[in-house]
């Protein structure tokens, strides 16, 4: 089970964190991610991998004006 924004999310068949942006239906280059406290690079979502007990902080930019 990972935690994103707070909230339990079953990660069965999420192996990466583009996996889970994928998902989720968020581009890459509209978020920023923190893994277990940790800000992560955009060019590393596809490499790292996601473990049972992950939490992710997950925040999209908005524009507006």
């Amino acid at each position: 089970m990972l935690q994103v924004n707070g909230e339990p999310l079953d990660g069965t068949g999420l192996n990466t964190v583009r996996d889970l942006l994928d998902q989720k239906g968020w581009k890459a280059d509209q978020v920023a991610v923190e893994l277990n406290g940790t800000i992560l690079r955009q060019e590393d979502f596809s490499t790292i991998q996601l473990s049972d007990g992950d939490k992710l902080e997950v925040v999209r930019f908005v524009g507006g004006g």
